[in-house]
């Protein structure tokens, strides 16, 4: 439909307005940081540490000099923390994700380029020419929410790159932990091997001189045997555990020469006592708040597809038309889609279910993270116990018992190989210990996401998010 006016029926007021928004929809730029501030300070706030957005060269050796530092000295749990925030290429890559919200919000602020097309005809020696440029009123007047959903959406963003930055740190966490407490089995291991082939060549002399039996003497060997072929197990493990680590803080070249510690750091005194854990990750976790901000967005979002429901284009044009022999013509157009076929209703369905999608899913994420630091803190409560008890109970029984065991061998009372059985059972419990030390800090690492962070997969929303934002969009 098109209506073509006098030109002076415009008023200067309507004018005035479509130059101020071509003004200030060109305004819009895009920030120094890209968000990546609040990204700096969520994670401050859960984690102390220091996250670094790598984009120049400059930064690239700052990080460097950083890192080397780091590894100048044996890597503790803090320093392989703090490495992996700032090297870990991964997490570089989650950080584009900002840049990129950011220039979709910058865009929702920017009107669409006008248009203009050129028309000519003739009839006989008569000449027609007509120009027209068009004018996107509709997305002048949508660009307040559409600006506003875009900023919800990047907040959103925020909120998941620091979820993703908190995920490397208690997996750099882990496996620090982890790394730690295979290298210490391996030392142990090695110890009970060469109680093993002390027994083994033992046995087998005593064979040979006829004071030992030959069931006596397989029995030992095959116990070296097998004590050899899980050494080879344990080095590997400890090897896999330690690449982990490796790739975990992005190190390459003689960077991954780094020393770990011989030994887990020793169990606090007192196990954390914590009370109202679910109220706290309601509070705290990062999945909770980006499904509920999700939500929000959608509502947000549904408010502009109604709105948007009935008018499928606007767009308003200046004409200037032309004739051979003839004054020009000048005036305005305006182009309406009516709605005969599609009056928006199944955009607004769509709109509504996925708002409703939102709801639920918030509320799922909600009785998941109540049920997840329970287990969490459950979990933590029982490493530390076990723990504790290995090092307070098992370990220094098994002690006396070799102490005991030795001061009896000394008085004849019992033979070399009952003293080499004892000192491997006493070995085994002390390598036991190391693994429920090890189970402790994992326990630990895994309370501390539970209560900040997010589930996994969790802060995998926006879809709905996307999918409002689309079916608004579509009805303009």
């Amino acid at each position: 439909m098109k209506i073509i006016p006098n030109l002076k029926t415009i008023r200067p007021r309507t004018l005035a307005l479509v130059l101020s928004a071509v003004f200030l929809g060109g305004c819009a730029t895009l920030s120094e940081d890209g968000g990546f501030g609040s990204v700096q300070t969520m994670t401050k706030e859960r984690l102390d540490k220091d996250i670094k957005w790598v984009k120049t060269d400059r930064d690239a050796e700052q990080v460097q000099a950083t890192v080397k530092k780091l590894l100048a000295t044996p890597l503790t749990v803090d320093a392989a923390v703090q490495i992996a925030l700032l090297n870990n290429r991964g997490l570089q890559a989650t950080y584009a994700e900002l840049g990129i919200a950011e220039a979709d919000l910058v865009q929702a602020g920017r009107l669409r380029n006008p248009g203009f097309s050129f028309a000519r005809s003739t009839r006989g020696d008569e000449v027609e020419i007509e120009r027209t440029f068009l004018f996107d009123v509709l997305g002048l007047i949508t660009m307040p929410i559409r600006t506003e959903l875009e900023q919800r959406r990047f907040d959103l963003v925020k909120m998941r790159v620091t979820a993703e930055t908190l995920q490397v740190a208690a997996d750099a966490r882990r496996a620090y932990f982890s790394a730690v407490a295979a290298q210490e089995g391996v030392k142990y291991m090695e110890q009970v091997r060469l109680a093993a082939e002390a027994s083994a060549e033992l046995a087998r002399r005593m064979a040979a001189a006829g004071n030992f039996s030959k069931l006596s003497q397989a029995r030992e060997q095959v116990f070296y045997a097998e004590v050899t072929a899980q050494l080879a197990r344990v080095k590997q493990n400890a090897l896999s555990e330690r690449e982990r680590l490796t790739r975990l803080m992005g190190l390459w070249g003689e960077d991954i020469r780094f020393t770990l510690p011989e030994r887990l750091p020793d169990l606090p005194k007192m196990a954390r006592e914590m009370s109202d854990l679910e109220t706290q990750a309601l509070k705290q976790r990062l999945d909770v708040q980006g499904a509920m901000k999700d939500a929000e967005n959608i509502a947000a979002s549904l408010g502009l597809t109604k709105a948007t429901g009935y008018l499928n284009v606007l767009e308003v044009g200046y004409t200037r038309t032309s004739e051979t022999g003839q004054p020009f013509k000048r005036g305005y157009e305006i182009e309406l889609r009516l709605p005969i076929f599609d009056w928006g209703g199944a955009r607004v369905a769509r709109a509504e279910h996925t708002y409703m999608q939102a709801v639920n899913h918030a509320a799922d994420i909600a009785v998941k993270a109540r049920s997840e630091v329970r287990e969490a803190y459950n979990a933590y409560r029982t490493a530390f116990d076990l723990a504790k008890h290995y090092r307070d109970e098992i370990v220094p029984l098994r002690k006396r018992i070799s102490e005991e065991n030795l001061l009896r061998y000394n008085g004849m009372l019992i033979g070399v190989f009952e003293l080499l059985a004892d000192a491997r059972q006493q070995i085994a419990s002390v390598n036991s210990y190391i693994e429920t030390l090890r189970d402790y800090w994992l326990a630990e690492s895994n309370l501390t996401l539970a209560l900040t962070g997010k589930s996994p997969g969790a802060m995998k929303m926006g879809g709905g998010m996307q999918a409002a934002a689309e079916t608004a969009g579509a009805g303009h």
